[in-house]
């Protein structure tokens, strides 16, 4: 089957499916090879299993192209594309609160791009904000291995200084400022639901 991103470019299965790189030599990097996803998908999992909360990565949407039909029961996908998401990466409930939240990775080493982010992403998570939902953004700087959980309320700002001709990035330091650093660890990887709780004290 093919599958392309909305840009075209063709999407390959085996690269998306390997979680650790290997050198020529055959040495393996073991976790390094993890993406933010793959971090927050097994803290989700980690979550749920402990009845913490219930958060999942919503699936990308694909529009299918061509399909086959080789048999009477039987339909194959031949052809489809990724088409762009319209909100954001994962949502759920904790504590009786709706969770909505988008994750992001630059190798900057100063500064994460507001580009990484989609101006319907944007105004999705102040539409959250705006009906009393908890709406983050968790952003790993890839080259130091740097997580940090950043509240929606402060990339609107981000976003409208932007939009005023103002920067186009959010630099580290104010990451650093206005978010809050999440250490690695085991279980779970990516403990966000303690920032929330620091956060969100009632």
């Amino acid at each position: 089957m093919e599958i392309r991103y909305p840009n075209g470019k063709r999407f390959k299965i085996e690269e998306s499916m390997t979680n650790s790189p290997v050198k020529k030599d055959g040495t393996i990097y073991g976790n390094r090879g993890m993406t933010l996803e793959d971090d927050l998908n097994e803290s989700n999992t980690y979550y749920l299993t402990n009845r913490i909360a219930v958060i999942h990565k919503k699936p990308t949407p694909i529009q299918i192209v061509t399909v086959d039909y080789p048999h009477r029961s039987k339909a194959v996908i031949r052809e489809a594309y990724f088409k762009t998401p319209s909100t954001t990466d994962y949502n759920g409930v904790y504590k009786g609160k709706y969770i909505d939240f988008e994750a992001k990775e630059t190798k900057n080493l100063t500064s994460i791009p507001l580009k990484n982010f989609h101006e319907h992403q944007v105004k999705h998570i102040q539409s959250v904000i705006e009906c009393g939902g908890i709406s983050f953004v968790i952003i790993r700087f890839s080259q130091t291995d740097e997580v940090f959980f950043l509240e929606g309320k402060y990339l609107l700002q981000f976003w409208e200084r932007m939009e005023k001709g103002g920067r186009k990035s959010i630099t580290k330091k104010e990451i650093e400022t206005y978010g809050y650093k999440i250490p690695i660890g085991i279980n779970p990887r990516i403990d966000y639901i303690r920032i929330i709780d620091l956060i969100y004290k009632e």
